[in-house]
């Protein structure tokens, strides 16, 4: 039987309890999220053997419940460029007068495909203080206009995760969940400071920043990490809907890279990136009154509002 965890709190109380999905029904656990990852392999014949009984005594409606982030992390390590249409696209809206889009879409791809095989992953770090519930509301702070989204697939570390080979990555990797990596566009590049290059703390990290979420999906039930789909709506209006299948490095090699460099502990985050169409892409840019809904393949929805920032 396939089934979700989840992070919760009950109506009228603001304890943190870790839970069971399934068919609607959320079965408490009494246990903390982060030590129910870390000794999954104790939890999961709890956890089996409670569905199997058919019991739905002391078990809760979803609809009675305020989902929470199902995860925790300690470390958020975060995938940059990292779909071949995305960047390809990001190409074509860079390329100079005197090349044709053609021209820009063929030597990208060729550049992609010698990254592939021959590169490395680009990573950045996220803070966890950013991490928001699946459905709450997100501020847009007042200092910029340029707030942006980009769902992506994130990989949740299972275990202890040290230099492990591509071959090995999956075997770390506890389950999946999705976040909405919001960005600040104008504040990507330091204008005062060329030489340095991107400035992610600033762009990214404000509160809310990752809504997360609902679900956290054991790895048993994604048979295959680079066969899903990722959509997100604006408004009912699909701006990203692309499959996993287009990352130019997959699950195996991002957690395989990121652990190669430090330790990656059980309920970190591996953001895998985004496919192609956020804001910057249609022009469009998130303001107060929008919508977004995301979902990926098997791990539920997420539907954040926005609001702009009232300064105090």
């Amino acid at each position: 039987m396939a089934y979700s965890l989840i992070r919760f709190t009950q109506p009228g109380s603001q304890t943190e309890q870790a839970g069971v999905l399934v068919d609607g029904r959320v079965h408490p656990l009494p246990v903390q999220v982060n030590d129910l990852i870390q000794n999954w392999a104790t939890w999961e014949t709890t956890v089996e053997q409670l569905l199997a009984s058919g019991s739905t005594q002391d078990s809760l409606n979803e609809k009675d419940i305020r989902l929470l982030a199902p995860v925790q992390p300690q470390q958020i390590i975060q995938a940059g460029a990292n779909y071949r249409t995305h960047v390809i696209d990001l190409a074509v809206s860079h390329k100079k007068d005197d090349q044709s889009e053609e021209e820009v879409r063929e030597q990208t791809a060729r550049m992609m495909d010698k990254r592939s095989e021959e590169g490395l992953p680009y990573f950045f770090i996220g803070l966890p203080a950013a991490i928001a519930a699946p459905n709450d509301e997100l501020s847009l702070p007042y200092y910029s206009q340029s707030h942006d989204w980009e769902l992506e697939l994130a990989a949740v570390i299972g275990k202890y995760t040290y230099r492990v080979s591509v071959e090995q990555a999956l075997e770390h990797v506890f389950g999946y969940t999705m976040v909405n990596d919001i960005t600040t566009r104008d504040l990507v590049f330091r204008k005062d400071m060329p030489a340095i290059g991107s400035d992610w703390y600033r762009a990214k990290n404000a509160p809310g920043f990752f809504p997360t979420g609902p679900l956290l999906v054991p790895s048993k039930f994604i048979s295959d990490p680079q066969q899903l789909t990722v959509t997100l709506k604006l408004n009912g209006q699909v701006m990203q809907h692309e499959s996993t299948a287009d990352m130019i490095f997959s699950v195996a090699q991002l957690v395989s890279h990121a652990s190669w460099n430090m330790p990656l502990l059980p309920g970190d985050l591996v953001l895998t990136g985004s496919p192609a169409g956020n804001g910057a892409h249609w022009g469009r840019l998130l303001k107060d009154g929008d919508v977004m809904e995301g979902s990926i393949t098997s791990l539920g929805t997420q539907r954040v509002a926005c609001r702009d920032e009232v300064r105090v």
